[in-house]
């Protein structure tokens, strides 16, 4: 114990005479502020401006609300101003260089944020100011202020925001409150917490001195500029590489064939894909008719996807049409049939392999066709001779019989004479009549033939159409996918080298 109060003993006498500071503050608290008055402008003339230095420190960037148009930050601003009523000898006052006044209780400037949206409008918190002997007083008050800030979306997400935060007196003109701007760099961002949302640019400052018609006295105010840019990281993952994806989707919506009966709702679910990624972004968004660069590339591959949903439903319309449905116009066959084709390398199945073969194939085909022709023209000819045969040897039988009974009675009378003609006569009517039986066979047997090979000849011209018609089907399904591939990748790359930046970590 004895030791302990020899330590605390030596130590009071190694502390220097000027920090004895008991009575003497006391006393210097009541010299300076027992008559001082606050509403008192402290300058020896007062016909001078009272200088101010004016400066702040920006340790935080809260938020910054895009649809409220408002940035958010936590900051200690820094006063400096001399007073000549609190000015004193310290060696009248023990020493006392400095004191802590309220700020309440002495003259203090009435600087505040004319852009504030803060509901108390000014959200400094009120420190204590130190006072020095040579009257000079520093004032720090932090706080967290809201002020407004025009943003601007037209580069979202790829976009740098400038907001003005401008401080100056709320009553005094620049005859009465000359304000400086204490750096010339502007704010003080040594202390600056980085936010993950945006990167700090920097605080550059500007004094400003306006003369108003009004008035003849300038006013004077400081304005500081917060140059942020938004961190693209985030957004780029999360909204840009989706719907690059989503569009891809829809572009190789083109490669499945029309009877899988999945192009027309893969479409639909894309459309509504990319309308939930629109909302997304629009909820961020201030309402202003001003279209961001995002917004923008979003209603372009919305378009796109839209207009593919039209390509699939005529897609699915020519592969569906057939010859008894429609008929192919010459305009059509010319342009999807022969010149689309051929811009786009396009061959039909068949054709290349005979195209291919030359013209020994054709001839080939062609003696091919003549001998089938042959041969069922021989096979139908041997089959009317066996009938014409068949016919002659029944007929002429029945003739001779005829006609042999018609002799006999030639060697009678007239009277069998004149019968045996009616016989002869009678006979060839009955010759006539047996010769137009299988003449009708071969009649109705030959209209047979010809509507089975009608039917069938028109079987062929039906599927021949219906087979144009799926081929410019996969004419336009080619044609679109090459279409929408190239404008999902130009509109891409153009959004992105049009953006100021692209990546922000």
């Amino acid at each position: 114990m004895r030791a302990a109060g020899l330590l605390a003993a030596i130590a009071c006498c190694c502390l220097p005479r000027e920090s004895l500071q008991g009575p003497h503050e006391k006393r210097l608290l009541h010299t300076l502020l027992d008559h001082y008055n606050v509403l008192e402008r402290p300058v020896a003339n007062e016909s001078d401006p009272l200088q101010l230095s004016f400066g702040l420190t920006l340790m935080q960037i809260i938020d910054v609300d895009e649809k409220n148009q408002l940035l958010i930050t936590n900051i200690w601003l820094k006063l400096e101003w001399n007073d000549v009523n609190l000015r004193w000898n310290s060696s009248e006052f023990g020493g006392v260089k400095d004191l802590r006044i309220p700020p309440h209780r002495i003259w203090k400037p009435d600087v505040l944020m004319y852009n504030s949206a803060d509901e108390g409008f000014d959200g400094t918190y009120p420190t204590n100011v130190v006072v020095r002997n040579s009257g000079s007083c520093l004032y720090v008050p932090p706080g967290i202020f809201k002020s407004t800030c025009k943003i601007d979306i037209t580069w979202f997400p790829f976009d740098d925001q400038r907001c003005e935060m401008k401080f100056g007196s709320w009553t005094y003109d620049g005859f009465q409150l000359d304000l400086q701007l204490q750096d010339d760099s502007g704010g003080d961002i040594s202390s600056f917490i980085t936010n993950g949302e945006w990167d700090l640019l920097g605080v550059p400052g500007k004094r400003n001195e306006i003369y108003y018609n009004c008035c003849p006295e300038p006013y004077i105010d400081i304005t500081f500029i917060i140059i942020i840019r938004r961190r693209t990281l985030y957004y780029f993952f999360n909204l840009i590489v989706p719907c690059v994806l989503i569009a891809s989707m829809a572009v190789l919506g083109f490669t499945l064939p029309p009877d899988s009966g999945e192009k027309l709702s893969l479409d639909v679910t894309v459309l509504l894909s990319l309308t939930f990624f629109l909302n997304m972004v629009a909820e961020t968004m201030p309402p202003t008719s001003e279209r961001p660069l995002i917004g923008t590339y979003f209603n372009c591959i919305m378009f796109m996807v839209a207009s593919s949903v039209v390509s699939t439903i005529l897609i699915l319309n020519y592969h569906r049409r057939n010859a008894d449905t429609h008929e192919m116009s010459p305009w059509i066959k010319t342009i999807f049939l022969h010149w689309l084709p051929c811009v786009l390398r396009m061959s039909r199945p068949g054709m290349e392999a005979e195209a291919a073969a030359g013209g020994a194939r054709n001839k080939t085909l062609q003696l091919r066709e003549l001998e089938l022709k042959e041969r069922s023209f021989k096979s139908l000819l041997a089959n009317v001779l066996d009938i014409d045969d068949d016919f002659r040897h029944h007929g002429g039988s029945a003739a001779g019989t005829f006609l042999r009974g018609g002799g006999g009675a030639s060697g009678g009378d007239d009277s069998s004479s004149a019968g045996g003609g009616t016989l002869l006569h009678g006979g060839g009517g009955g010759g006539a009549a047996g010769c137009l039986g299988p003449h009708r066979e071969l009649t109705l047997i030959l209209k047979e033939l010809r509507v089975i090979t009608d039917k069938l000849r028109k079987e062929d011209e039906a599927a021949e159409v219906t087979n144009d018609w799926k081929f410019a089907a996969m004419v336009v399904d080619r044609l679109c996918l090459i279409v929408f591939t190239l404008f999902t990748v130009i509109a891409t790359i153009a959004v992105l080298f049009s953006a100021p930046h692209i990546i922000v970590t």
